[in-house]
């Protein structure tokens, strides 16, 4: 037996290549695997067509409306942030108002008693 006619092309006995397609034509007979699925991956699905970027269109798109949605948040948080030191400020104003016033009020309070003091001078005078 010649060793060298055993071998096929592509470094495979050849009774190994004719046990493989055997198989493959049981399974195509018994409806178990469908028809052209003898070609595992067929050469459309190893060679991408160039034309079509329908994966890479959605991810883009996906990553356009993710930076959208993180450049609008960023506006809203800063707008928050800027509201937030706004409100300090003005509250910090009131606080002083109040303040000052309160010392007004206190400052009227004591002229209304000298004055009541006065009046209740002269009164006792007058009698």
């Amino acid at each position: 037996m010649n060793h060298s006619q055993d071998i096929g092309p592509g470094g495979m006995p050849e009774d190994r290549k004719l046990y493989i397609v055997d198989s493959i034509n049981d399974l195509n007979k018994l409806n178990l695997c469908p028809a052209g699925s003898q070609h595992l991956f067929s050469l459309e699905e190893k060679i991408p067509d160039v034309g079509t970027n329908s994966g890479n269109g959605s991810h883009s798109l996906f990553f356009m409306g993710l930076i959208i949605v993180l450049i609008v948040s960023l506006a809203l948080v800063s707008f928050v942030i800027f509201l937030i030191v706004q409100t300090g400020n003005k509250m910090d104003d009131v606080s002083r108002r109040l303040t000052a016033e309160g010392k007004d009020i206190d400052d009227l309070k004591k002229i209304n008693s000298l004055i009541v003091k006065r009046l209740n001078q002269l009164d006792a005078e007058q009698n």
